[in-house]
């Protein structure tokens, strides 16, 4: 079978990446039940892969998890109160809802108000929107510093299954949704994961399948980089792909500017588990099991990964074809609701397959009672947008000397907190940027933030609806290099919903530029 899209990786020539010509797009063939069955298998896969690195997330980090691997009976029940799956049906219900035209400003609306917990990228858009900051802006890192982070590659999928052979599309409805929490990178991770789906609804080699997602984002970016390295070292190293993960760690797992893992093993950075995510799909073969291992075994958001490889791998088999033995439970869970939504497995099946032929009719395509002929489509790179504050240079504790405290401060286990107007912290430091790190909860208030002497047009508000877990409390980049001083100065006010006026600061993350 011909590949919908061939992006062969050819020599480097004087240290650029060549691509050969990617073949024109044509019309291709399902049958109605074979385009079901792979629905049902990137669903199912997605449920499998989760729930079969669930043991093991953020347990290795920065080296190979060494663990016993096993899928024992009762581990599929959990994918039910997975946020893997359940927050990714959010969006899935809005376009139910509102049609394939609804905008991000929707998406975010409907992220706005869910109840479940949320982290990093979500968690800072969340809270953004619930300051009356509308998507796209949600996401971008003048107010979500997390903007980089994994978030919406873990919530992508249902896009890309909705898109068979139509990467285009794919893109076109990731930029809308993911801009509700990441940017740059970070929406480049759904857009290379949704590729992937897209692509194997016809072509049974994985390698072309990662091509095809790597061709759906720049290819200068970071992300794109990072995933053109991996498959040239999978070229080069094809049945040793512990060799691999070493020269993907040694170059390109650094400097993650997420505060959690400033300076730690920790890496919650789409690109790099993104790459993971291909690793399994590379080395695995298309052994079902062997790429969730692979996937799992690379470390770091090691559900997540897995999940969105054996994802795709699920769509390139269909249901039918992974083993049964993953499957044994999925009679008693396909019609249980996931929580926080109104989807069972049967359901949000019957919702992708709808949007999927829906799609399929209005790009060029034809459906009939018995199969879909698919106008497929060549991939489109958006146009490139990065965004890093810098290099992590180092931690200022509370208690550094860089840091001055005036006014009604207390101490509380190395966090500095003021619930009194006119309080004041003044924090002198070198560098292009810092993310101050404190408490973000129902109790919060607000201050007044002034940096090298100019009252910002950002200031620091410490209150954050119940379930989001964040604590970055103000952010700046973009500085100039060389010395800077920032002043914080607590207001006494609040949100109307807060249940205090507590501004808590703990430390500040410094960022030096790049070499």
């Amino acid at each position: 079978m011909k590949p919908l899209v061939s992006r062969t990786l050819l020599p480097l020539v004087a240290g650029a990446l060549v691509l050969a010509p990617t073949a024109l797009a044509q019309n291709r063939t399902l049958s109605r039940a074979d385009l079901l069955d792979k629905i049902r298998g990137g669903w199912a896969g997605q449920m499998i892969g989760v729930a079969y690195g669930a043991p093991t997330e953020f347990k290795s980090n920065a080296k190979i998890g060494e663990w016993n691997l096993e899928w024992k009976p009762g581990m599929l029940e959990n994918t039910i109160h997975q946020d893997d799956l359940y927050v990714e049906m959010t969006f899935a219900k809005v376009m139910d809802d509102f049609g394939l035209n609804a905008t991000s400003v929707q998406y975010g609306e409907a992220f706005k108000t869910s109840k479940y917990h949320l982290w990093h990228a979500n968690a800072g858009a969340r809270r953004a929107l619930n300051q009356g900051i509308a998507a796209p802006w949600s996401g971008h890192p003048k107010y979500n510093f997390h903007a980089n982070d994994i978030d919406f590659q873990i919530e992508a999928d249902f896009i890309g299954l909705m898109s068979p052979g139509l990467p285009r599309e794919s893109n076109k409805y990731c930029d809308r949704v993911g801009r509700v929490m990441n940017y740059g990178d970070g929406l480049y991770g759904g857009m290379f994961v949704c590729g992937m789906y897209a692509t194997a609804y016809f072509e049974n080699d994985p390698r072309k399948v990662v091509e095809a997602g790597f061709a759906c984002i720049p290819a200068r970016s970071e992300y794109g980089r990072l995933i053109a390295d991996l498959l040239r070292w999978h070229q080069q190293h094809p049945n040793d792909w512990r060799r691999v993960w070493q020269l993907v760690e040694d170059k390109w797992n650094k400097d993650d500017p997420c505060p959690d893992g400033f300076l730690r093993d920790f890496n919650i950075d789409a690109k790099l588990n993104g790459a993971y995510i291909a690793f399994g799909l590379l080395f695995g073969g298309g052994d079902f099991e062997k790429t969730m291992e692979i996937s799992t075994r690379c470390g770091q958001d090691s559900d997540c990964n897995p999940s969105s490889a054996a994802g795709v791998l699920g769509v390139m088999l269909g249901y039918n074809r992974i083993p049964a033995r993953f499957l044994t439970e999925m009679p008693l869970l396909e019609n249980r609701k996931f929580d926080y939504t109104d989807y069972s497995f049967n359901d949000i099946v019957r919702s992708t397959e709808a949007r999927a032929l829906h799609l399929i009719r209005t790009t060029g395509g034809q459906v009939t009672d018995t199969q879909v002929v698919v106008k497929t489509q060549k991939p489109r790179a958006p146009k490139l947008e990065q965004w890093s504050p810098g290099i992590p240079d180092r931690r200022l504790a509370s208690n550094d000397a860089a840091w001055t405290w005036n006014g009604a401060w207390r101490e509380d286990r190395g966090t500095r907190i003021s619930d009194t107007a006119g309080s004041e912290a003044v924090l002198q430091f070198h560098g292009v940027a810092v993310a101050i790190i404190g408490t973000l909860n129902q109790q919060g208030g607000r201050a007044e933030v002034y940096l090298d002497g100019r009252k910002h047009s950002v200031g620091v508000d410490a209150y954050i609806v119940p379930n989001t877990h964040d604590n970055v409390l103000w952010q700046v980049y973009g500085l100039k290099p060389g010395p800077h001083t920032l002043r914080i100065v607590t207001s006494g006010t609040a949100d109307e919903r807060s249940q205090g006026k507590q501004v808590a600061i703990r430390e500040a993350c410094i960022y030096r530029a790049a070499r």
